[in-house]
């Protein structure tokens, strides 16, 4: 059977990119190399059964706010949100932390003497979030539909995330908290636009909450896939595609894949200079990862921990901007940066009854095999004395180890490349049209693609646009 359009991956991108295709009216076939569809939106009992973990990503502030996750109205599909009391703690050594509640004036009240410059720097982003979270997941190169909000905003997060917190702060809870907020980009601190990821995860936090889906994030994958094949769509796990002759006759190709796989799939078929920039497209810092099945809580020292979904573990913003640097220049720190979810605080499915999970991750240099177990889990213990005897059982993943799940993360960049300043604004090449490859009627929509990481389904989006001007023109 033939194709009007194949999309190759199942991560959200590409599973929204074979919805918008399919409800057009398109014959559409996703394939995926994998027995299990979601690419990044996995869950599986890493540890033991009756304990979910989620594989990649677990907390999802821009995919409860996505303009095409609303769209489809995927709580019709079974999907449930599960809103932590709290989103985000970041301890510190003397026993206070940092607190990003959903309230505004509340966050602001914990941040004392630069509460006032807080609520100032991010109010009138909270107040027009739709809007500035349209133009944020919209393509980079095209006009934005709010451009006086845009323009103020890369007036405030363009910087590097060191420029803002020493323009707008005193204390050290405040700059403690834009540092955790900042190491989402995987980039060192001192960097443009690290401010940028600060500001839209503050901003998103009030806005939105940074939800987690109840049952694990394959959940959000499984909502996806029941939309696409509501209107029509087919589905194929286990079908790995190698070469150019695994793919199935189709009109048009996206592919939710990295530029590397796509050069080294076309091979020929893409000239030398065409593989070449896409081979040339970079990829950050790797990911360890860790999953724990615990026997109870984290004995936070501060209890305010307990009550957030997301901690950062870190300490001020000069040990967390040292730990970064340090990756960048192919070290392992010796106190990293880490980011902590507790999952079944709020979704008791997540564990047997009276027990916990807890999914956590630091930054490494890309490809590491290095263990960095004992160091993650010191800086837990740190602030939380006690943990280290909570656990039961553990769950490691190294990014060799993360690349094998999902080949999409090379050397374990769980973001689908660098966002830098450059690999922002052109991605994956210096070009006007990032979303069409070389080859006529092929189109990247996986994270290589504006507007790049993070589970929102929107480079599918755009890039089934192209895909479908490029049917509808009978080509």
């Amino acid at each position: 059977m033939s194709y009007d359009a194949l999309i190759v991956g199942s991560g959200p991108n590409g599973l929204s990119a074979g919805i918008m295709l399919a409800r057009r009216g398109f014959r559409t076939l996703i394939v995926e190399q994998a027995e299990t569809i979601g690419g990044g939106c996995r869950s599986a009992a890493l540890t033991e059964s009756g304990f979910i973990h989620d594989i990649c990503a677990a907390v999802h502030p821009l995919g409860f706010s996505s303009p095409i996750f609303k769209e489809l109205q995927l709580e019709q599909q079974g999907l449930k949100w599960r809103q932590p009391e709290i989103p985000l703690a970041h301890p510190l050594d003397d026993g206070r932390a940092a607190l990003l509640h959903r309230s505004l004036a509340a966050t602001a009240e914990n941040l004392g003497r630069d509460g006032q410059a807080y609520q100032e720097l991010v109010n009138p982003f909270v107040n027009s979030w739709p809007e500035l979270v349209s133009s944020i997941l919209g393509p980079v190169l095209s006009l934005p539909r709010h451009p006086l909000l845009m323009a103020r905003f890369a007036q405030a997060s363009l910087p590097s995330v060191k420029h803002l917190v020493n323009r707008h702060f005193y204390g050290d809870a405040g700059k403690a908290l834009f540092a955790g907020l900042a190491v989402h980009g995987l980039l060192p601190l001192e960097r443009a636009p690290t401010a940028s990821f600060a500001m839209v995860l503050s901003c998103a936090a009030h806005a939105a909450g940074w939800p987690l889906v109840a049952g694990g994030s394959q959940e959000l994958a499984h909502a996806l896939a029941r939309t696409f094949c509501k209107f029509g769509g087919r589905i194929e796990s286990g079908r790995p595609i190698k070469n150019f002759a695994d793919l199935p006759a189709a009109r048009t190709t996206l592919f939710d894949l990295n530029p590397g796989q796509i050069a080294a799939l076309a091979g020929k078929r893409f000239s030398l200079s065409q593989s070449q920039r896409l081979r040339r497209f970079r990829h950050g810092p790797g990911v360890f990862k860790l999953d724990w099945a615990l026997n109870e809580k984290i004995p936070w020292r501060n209890p305010d921990c307990g009550r957030a979904g997301t901690v950062h573990l870190g300490g001020t913003f000069a040990e967390i901007a040292r730990s970064e640097r340090e990756v960048w220049l192919g070290c392992h720190p010796a106190k990293p940066a880490v980011i902590l979810v507790q999952p079944s605080l709020f979704d008791p499915s997540r564990a047997p009854m009276g027990k916990h999970t807890a999914w956590a991750y630091c930054h490494v240099p890309a490809g590491s095999d290095f263990d960095m177990h004992q160091a993650v889990e010191d800086q837990i213990e740190r602030f939380a004395p006690g943990f280290k005897e909570t656990i039961r059982q553990r769950s490691i993943m190294n990014p060799p180890a993360m690349e094998a799940h999902n080949p999409n993360y090379v050397g374990g960049d769980i973001t689908g490349g660098v966002q830098n300043l450059r690999q922002t604004i052109f991605r994956p090449t210096v070009t006007l049209r990032p979303y069409n490859l070389p080859r006529p009627g092929w189109f990247l929509c996986s994270a290589s693609s504006p507007p790049g990481g993070g589970v929102h389904g929107m480079c599918g989006f755009h890039a089934a646009r192209q895909a479908i001007k490029w049917l509808e023109n009978g080509r």
